[in-house]
């Protein structure tokens, strides 16, 4: 009987130590993600973009936003956005947290002393005490511990790549709102020499009525269509000032006038825009290191709920000094000494490790579809930055061509109703058309610098380089950071 007894028990061990093998296992990428044909390039019949393992999201971005003064901007906000300072912290709570579940493999140590002060009928008193010391190890016998640790990394990981996430997200702001400060105040610009110059319009149309050339029509008309551009100024002004109030923002100051030198035309970007292969995006898109991070620690919860299945085994212990031995008072005290050993066997938990397990399931099934979708995201952003490039290139052309034939019409049709071959209506209609053709020009170069800055967004640009998610240098780097921020928070706090 004994030896029968032996033998199921033994089965009953070797079987559950097979079973729990998988909590023990490392996460690896699920066979499902893919990356394969994620980017349209419209210059290929493939509808693939070439092997090009060089991809503009690695540059410096000090290399792709060239104009000085933005680069100062970006300098400033990188310093003090609020959104960017506040994602670094949370890398400091998840450190924290890392390292409490690092420290759960060593024995907790409690020191609690106690005393007591008694007194009797006859007058006489007793004082018992007791400086005991207690220790207690959890034996991580099913791998609980080791999950939980695996688990507090995988959230320092999307901490991390989450405030790197923020930073690209910065920098793509900053020289956005900028490039928009720009095209309004070029097209305010505008506005305003064409006001002047229609002013002189409506001069040359009384001239021309008191010569008998056109007749009253014609410079009301030209005095309205003067009106109009005057009463479009205030517009544009409000719309400089509340881009510039945007940037203030982004820059962590107060809302302030903000310099903008400079044409988007002139502005210098890389000769070459690669977008390199789709398997980059996974180690250089912030967004999608923090999404696989989720996975990661999803993985690690279902491991730890499938380990609640199992036996846990935990060692205490205690020592001290006391004179206090049951009904006995000795002095002086005597040390004592015990040690004990729990296992705990989970049985019938009234279904709820069961439920765990089934919640812990769903949730990683979440964080997959999450991961995956955070790549095709990622996909149609390049594909979208790419083609949206491509087409103000496409229109950048015409659009010259345009406007150096609506001057020529302007000019044209001045000339001619001076001779009285042409009417006042073309010499509107042509002026109302170059003006249009001017302003969607500047549009036309805004749309090309967007289409930039959304594409070294879109491939992981402006991350800093020199972290790596999940490293020990990222962890050093977060510490520094930390001491830097809490130094700086003391000093304006003071």
């Amino acid at each position: 009987m004994k030896i029968q007894y032996r033998i199921l028990l033994a089965g009953l061990s070797a079987a559950m130590l097979l079973s729990s093998c998988n909590i023990y296992r490392n996460y690896s990428r699920p066979d499902e993600v893919t990356t394969a044909g994620m980017y349209r390039d419209t210059l290929s019949a493939a509808d693939t973009l070439r092997g090009d393992t060089t991809s503009m999201g690695n540059l410096p971005w000090q290399e792709v936003f060239r104009d000085p003064y933005l680069q100062s901007l970006i300098a400033q906000g990188l310093e003090h956005n609020l959104d960017l300072q506040t994602a670094r912290l949370r890398v400091q709570e998840a450190e924290a947290s890392l390292q409490a579940a690092r420290l759960s493999y060593v024995p907790s140590f409690n020191l609690n002393p106690n005393g007591a002060l008694s007194w009797y009928e006859n007058g006489r008193r007793q004082w018992t005490y007791q400086v005991p010391a207690a220790a207690s190890w959890e034996v991580d016998l099913f791998g609980r511990l080791l999950n939980s640790k695996r688990g507090a990394r995988a959230a320092l990981m999307q901490s991390e790549a989450y405030a790197q996430a923020v930073r690209t997200q910065v920098i793509a702001s900053i020289a956005n709102t900028y490039y928009t400060l720009q095209m309004l105040n070029q097209q305010l610009a505008i506005s305003e020499q064409t006001v002047i110059s229609w002013r002189k319009s409506v001069e040359t149309m009384k001239a021309l009525k008191l010569a008998g050339s056109v007749n009253e029509a014609a410079v009301v008309q030209s005095q309205a269509n003067c009106y109009a551009i005057e009463a479009s100024l205030p517009d544009l002004r409000q719309n400089v000032r509340e881009v510039e109030n945007t940037l203030s923002n982004l820059l962590g100051v107060a809302p302030q006038s903000i310099e903008c030198p400079g044409v988007l035309a002139d502005q210098s970007i890389p000769s070459t825009l690669s977008a390199g292969v789709p398997v980059q995006m996974l180690s250089n898109r912030p967004d999608i290191q923090s999404a696989e991070a989720a996975l990661m620690a999803a993985y690690a919860a279902t491991n730890v709920a499938r380990s609640a299945f199992y036996p846990s085994l935990t060692i205490s212990g205690a020592a001290g000094w006391t004179n206090s031995l049951g009904n006995m008072v000795i002095n002086p005290g005597k040390a004592i000494a015990n040690a004990a050993g729990s296992l705990l066997i989970p049985i019938f938990n009234q279904g709820k490790n069961r439920a765990q397990l089934r919640i812990a399931k769903a949730q990683q099934q979440e964080a997959l579809n999450a991961f995956q979708q955070s790549i095709l995201s990622a996909g149609s952003e390049v594909s979208n930055a790419l083609y949206q490039y491509k087409a103000a290139g496409d229109k950048s052309a015409s659009r010259k061509e345009q406007i150096h034939s609506l001057e020529l019409s302007v000019n044209y049709t001045q000339q001619l109703l001076q001779l009285g071959t042409s009417t006042y209506l073309e010499v509107l209609t042509a002026q109302q058309s170059l003006l249009n053709a001017q302003l969607t020009q500047v549009s036309d170069d805004f749309q090309k610098m967007q289409a930039v800055v959304n594409l070294y967004q879109a491939l992981g640009g402006g991350r800093d380089m020199s972290v790596k998610i999940g490293s020990k240098a990222a962890e050093k780097a977060v510490k520094a950071e930390g001491k830097k921020f809490r130094k700086e928070f003391r000093q304006n706090n003071k």
